[in-house]
């Protein structure tokens, strides 16, 4: 797939498991930028092995497959809200070198145009309320905090099991 931004066509790929470790990689750069602890690049490449083998999990690059300068990581899941699954948007990364490019852009779009296809419902993404740079980004395609109408923060719980 490619999306076409002002400047030229951003490439934008699919993963299969053969990317599982560049994806491992990225996804540990990622938690390592913003001081996230979690799972070695290793361990993040093996359990991607897995996960890119799924029709419910997928992964979307941007440039080249063995030294991309992005990704967004996506899950499916069933509801019966909607004909078709909710989509989760749970990790976006550009390299910060390559970063006001419109790489996230096109990742994005590609993300909103595949599970559109996929005839999700919605489409859901996380940000931590103090990432305002984050939240202008997505607010800027059109995702919203809560339903419109609504005027309080929508909030997530988490238990690790």
């Amino acid at each position: 797939m490619t999306t076409t931004r002002t400047g030229g066509p951003t490439a934008v790929l699919r993963a299969t498991p053969a990317d599982a470790a560049v994806v491992g990689g990225m996804l540990r750069d990622f938690n390592d930028e913003f001081d996230t602890p979690g799972p070695e690049a290793a361990d993040f490449a093996r359990r991607f092995a897995g996960l890119l083998a799924r029709d419910d999990v997928v992964v979307l690059l941007t440039g080249e497959r063995l030294d991309p300068s992005g990704f967004a990581y996506l899950t499916l899941r069933p509801s019966p809200y909607y004909d078709g699954p909710i989509a989760q948007l749970e990790e976006l990364y550009v390299r910060p070198a390559l970063r006001d490019r419109g790489l996230g852009t096109a990742l994005l779009l590609a993300a909103v145009d595949l599970v559109t296809a996929r005839r999700a419902g919605e489409i859901r993404i996380d940000v931590d309320e103090v990432d305002a740079d984050t939240r202008r980004f997505y607010e800027r395609h059109g995702f919203v905090n809560v339903a419109p109408g609504e005027d309080y923060r929508m909030l997530c719980y988490l238990r690790e099991l």
